[in-house]
């Protein structure tokens, strides 16, 4: 990997993958053929909140992996495309690009997915080695659990620049836990945080990870809005009203809102409305990423 001078840029590492999303023309029945449109984009937690910032003005080092076929080379080409470096974006022979596989309804909720990211195990400790000088010089680096947890663990002790994390799912949030002391902020849905703390109640999941150490919590509610905790702050916001085109991705473009918003020194209030305004516009628009997001505070 070759070294990029550092002009001010965020890092984001994790998973850069392709989205192959089925969605039904009517009301979803499981165990049957259902008539509708499929759709294939890159994608991937990691790529995803990269390509956010980017469209938020940020410039953006995405570190990653892809395999020497069609899907890896599609998702380098489009993230030149967005002028996100791609330097630190490993193309491993032989290897199967990561993809994503997801099926929705006629409102765009979805309701079943397979996850492909084996490739996503060689992010390892070795390769960060090399890039950990001009890591940390990043003004912020965003994780996501899609990495292997030495690689996790590595970040944790080695990483000295501001960090952001997204848990990607409940299964892979556990991977998190030891960074949660180091984490600038993480923004978890319901479920993820309860896998993270134990607990069952959203406000009681905000204050455990509070507890152990993470500076700001925002906590996705799906259609009751975000809780969003700070110190002993703590606020509900309900969702923005608007059409629901597609609702997958809302929640990378709200992970790059509250990175946006915290590089800005953005209050509590500011960032969770930011992550719930980045969130909305995604939702709105057709595909993983609104190609018209803006954020002004």
């Amino acid at each position: 990997m070759e070294a990029v001078k550092n002009e001010g840029f965020i890092a984001v590492i994790g998973g850069a993958n392709t989205d192959i999303g089925g969605r039904s023309a009517r009301a979803l029945r499981l165990g049957d053929s259902n008539p509708g449109c499929i759709s294939l984009r890159p994608g991937g937690v990691g790529r995803n909140i990269a390509h956010n910032l980017a469209l938020l003005g940020e410039r953006v080092r995405l570190v990653s992996a892809v395999g020497d076929d069609l899907f890896g080379q599609g998702i380098r080409q489009s993230c030149v495309s967005l002028g996100i470096d791609t330097r630190w974006l490993q193309t491993v022979p032989g290897a199967r690009s990561a993809a994503y596989l997801y099926l929705a309804d006629d409102s765009g909720d979805m309701h079943a997915a397979v996850s492909d990211m084996d490739v996503t195990a060689t992010i390892r400790p070795e390769l960060l080695e090399t890039i950990l000088g001009e890591l940390n010089e990043a003004e912020a680096v965003v994780l996501d659990a899609n990495l292997p947890e030495e690689t996790l663990s590595f970040l944790a002790e080695r990483c000295t620049a501001p960090l952001f994390a997204d848990p990607v799912s409940a299964t892979k949030a556990p991977r998190l836990e030891k960074l949660l002391p180091r984490l600038q902020a993480i923004k978890p849905n319901a479920l993820e945080a309860q896998t993270l703390t134990g607990e069952r109640e959203p406000e009681q999941a905000a204050r455990a990870l509070l507890n152990q150490g993470v500076k700001r919590v925002i906590i996705s509610l799906a259609a009751e809005g975000l809780l969003a905790a700070e110190g002993e702050e703590l606020l509900y916001l309900p969702c923005l009203p608007g059409p629901i085109v597609d609702a997958t991705g809302a929640g990378d473009a709200a992970m790059a809102a509250v990175v946006w918003a915290t590089k800005r020194a953005l209050d509590l209030r500011q960032t969770a409305e930011a992550a719930r305004a980045a969130g909305a516009q995604t939702c709105a628009a057709a595909g993983t990423n609104a190609p018209a997001l803006r954020l002004s505070f």
